[in-house]
């Protein structure tokens, strides 16, 4: 029977999916199932890992049991997932010994200024081409350890065993044969030499973490396991495995030096290509691994933005002046310009090139004039601000004029944003046919690794342009509007 899909596992921050992709890297059938958020504290965000595995684990079962046959007619399966979110788990049971630490979560903030005031942060950043936040997964396993009791006895005696949720998800689909995890989930822990490309031992013994805990490093695109899911006829292979992020990146097809992508997702993270140069950052962007293939590296500079998507669920969820998240744009286009509101959405703190871990959200400009339609324009045109530092650091850093920016993700479709975005970079936005680009880069990476698609060059051919967005804003407003902004952000900082 003929192998004609490869499945894409899409394990995001607020849902999981599974979506079979066809020879074009077209969408065939998708499943999705959110999770539960859990706020434990303030500042803590926290997943159930068994319901991760659970959501997940019927998804893949839906799409497989109706439209594959069984698996019969998948070639090969890729992975992508929600980065930093950390698993700590009993190697014997299966079990989580406690929740998934998201990567929201701020509670290691306090350990993370300690590391910094004892002379640490420029070490760690040379060693991982990481900002020293808590962000990253290294100080989120720290505190499973030295918090949850037996905790560290049992990770001692290793019996314990630490993975993104990439590594999770792939202990599950082996029935626990396998603990791997990719290069570039790797490079997001602070625990990872991301030029030696191997674990570091000096910041193992600087986190006191035993190297036992940690899951053995491959390739993004290879031989990696097989999955053994009671809805499979047989063991399918896992040959991709990507960061969500990095996932994207390819999947957009910015395959040369000096292209990027943003994806507008829960928060919003725009890389950019520097080819087999790891670019320190001199602008607190993020160094990181794009992918590995064929025993060749591909590094990028990245501008993590915490609060994207996420501030429209709380014009949602949080204020109710919509009902759906769809409702923004309609919105946001009932007044004709901000009404002088302007929106910080730093609820995790900033990001790139900020990284404030102490930032808190704000709105600045409010006057009795100022309505729920001025809020929502404030709320998309602050996701667009947010992209436009990141992208003054990222042509500093590299010294490269950006073009043009390729953009992904559920925002991606509300054209009152894009048409911002381009005002505001005052460069084309340029939307794929395809915008589900984190699956379609795992599905990639999967298919190249068993011949499912020759080579690079056959899926260049694929990437179609879907909309194009042109920048027409006078310059002169376009620099008070930011003036504005870069004024509120100044007063966000800081607060707790």
């Amino acid at each position: 029977m003929a192998k004609e899909y490869i499945l894409s596992v899409d394990q995001g921050t607020t849902s999981s999916r599974a979506i079979l992709f066809n020879k074009n890297g077209e969408v065939e059938h998708v499943a999705q199932k959110e999770f539960k958020q859990h706020f434990p504290k303030d500042g803590w965000v926290e997943h159930d890992p068994e319901e991760i595995w659970n959501t997940q684990k019927e998804v893949i079962q839906e799409v497989v049991s109706k439209y594959a046959e069984g698996g019969k007619t998948i070639a090969a399966i890729g992975i992508t997932n929600q980065r930093e979110t950390t698993v700590v788990w009993d190697k014997e049971t299966g079990e989580p010994i406690y929740n998934a630490i998201v990567w929201q979560d701020r509670r290691t903030s306090d350990y993370c200024d300690e590391l910094r005031n004892d002379g640490w942060s420029d070490k760690i950043q040379r060693k991982t081409g990481l900002v020293l936040d808590s962000y990253f997964s290294g100080t989120k396993l720290k505190w499973v350890l030295d918090n949850v009791d037996g905790a560290r006895q049992k990770a001692e005696e290793g019996k314990l065993a630490f993975g993104t949720i990439d590594c999770w998800l792939i202990w599950n689909l082996t029935k626990g044969k396998k603990h791997v995890t990719d290069i570039t989930n790797a490079s997001r822990t602070l625990l990872f030499n991301i030029h030696d490309k191997e674990w570091d031992t000096e910041l193992l013994e600087l986190m006191d973490i035993p190297e036992n805990i940690l899951p053995k490093v491959c390739s993004s695109s290879g031989e990696i396991a097989a999955a053994e899911l009671d809805c499979f006829e047989s063991g399918i292979p896992i040959t991709g495995i990507a960061g969500d992020q990095q996932a994207a990146l390819f999947g957009q097809m910015c395959l040369e030096p000096g292209m990027l992508k943003n994806t507008y997702g829960t928060g919003s993270f725009i890389m950019f290509n520097t080819g087999d140069k790891a670019i320190t950052s001199e602008n607190n962007l993020l160094t990181t691994i794009g992918w590995q293939m064929n025993g060749e590296t591909t590094y990028a500079l990245e501008g993590s933005i915490f609060i994207a998507g996420a501030l429209v669920q709380w014009l949602r969820d949080g204020l109710g002046i919509i009902e759906s998240s769809a409702d923004v744009e309609k919105l946001a286009l009932t007044e004709k310009d901000n009404g002088g509101v302007y929106l910080v959405p730093a609820f995790a703190g900033l990001g790139a090139p900020h990284w404030d871990q102490k930032a808190r959200g704000a709105m600045y400009g409010l006057t009795r004039g100022a309505t729920a339609g001025h809020i929502a324009r404030a709320a998309l045109e602050g996701i667009a601000f947010q992209v436009k530092d990141v992208l003054t650091a990222m042509e500093a850093d590299s010294g490269i004029s950006i073009k043009e920016l390729r953009v992904d993700g559920g925002a991606s479709v509300n054209k009152t944003l894009m048409q911002f975005q381009s005002d505001i970079l005052g460069i084309p936005i340029v939307r794929p046919k395809v915008t589900e680009t984190t699956a379609l880069g795992a599905a990639y990476l999967a298919g190249l690794a068993v011949g499912f698609w020759k080579n690079t060059d056959e899926l260049q051919k694929k990437w179609e342009i879907d909309a194009r967005f042109e920048p027409e804003m006078k310059t002169s407003e376009k620099e008070r509007l930011l003036n504005k902004w870069n004024q509120a952000v100044e007063k966000s900082k800081n607060w707790v």
